[in-house]
């Protein structure tokens, strides 16, 4: 596709969002079941159902713009996705795994604010008002979910990888 107008942009970047929270509803109920506190399952399990809700919000604001959100492969979400396999195929200590798909999942978090911050403001400088409250409000959800990781990582998990025999 020739990108000569920013609303061309804008429907580009809102396909590679969509391709990456198609490829993340596949990869977090497997982060799920490798973490092995249950407040890291609830975090990627609790996420797993927003991500459904953004993906109904991108089709609604395709489907505004008479566009299919097909087409498009997310290129970064599977690298950050196939790094996330390849460490929780390693053998680490349920601690240290832990910590470890906490860094995973905040990557594709800040990965996902960066696009859906771009898309909003676009959005704004198009006219799309709507559109730019519903990515705004993804937005929202993605900073939440970050800060959660961020919370969980700081107060018990990567406490606990710092020194795993210890806290047997």
């Amino acid at each position: 596709m020739k990108l000569a107008t920013l609303h061309d942009l804008y429907v580009e970047e809102l396909k590679d969002l969509y391709s990456a929270e198609g490829q993340l509803l596949k990869a977090l109920p497997k982060m799920a079941k490798a973490a092995s506190t249950p407040e890291l399952t609830s975090a990627f399990t609790n996420h797993l159902e927003e991500t459904k809700g953004q993906v109904v919000r991108l089709e609604a604001i395709f489907k505004k713009l008479d566009v299919s959100p097909r087409g498009k492969t997310c290129r970064a979400m599977e690298g950050l996705l196939a790094e996330a396999k390849e460490t929780m195929a390693e053998s680490a200590d349920p601690s240290v795994m832990d910590a470890a798909l906490i860094a995973s999942a905040q990557r594709v978090e800040h990965y996902e604010m960066a696009g859906y911050g771009c898309v909003r403001t676009f959005a704004r400088l198009l006219g799309y008002d709507e559109a730019a409250d519903a990515l705004q409000a993804t937005l929202d959800e993605e900073g939440a979910a970050d800060k959660h990781l961020t919370t969980l990582a700081e107060t018990t998990i990567n406490v606990e990888a710092v020194d795993p025999v210890a806290n047997e």
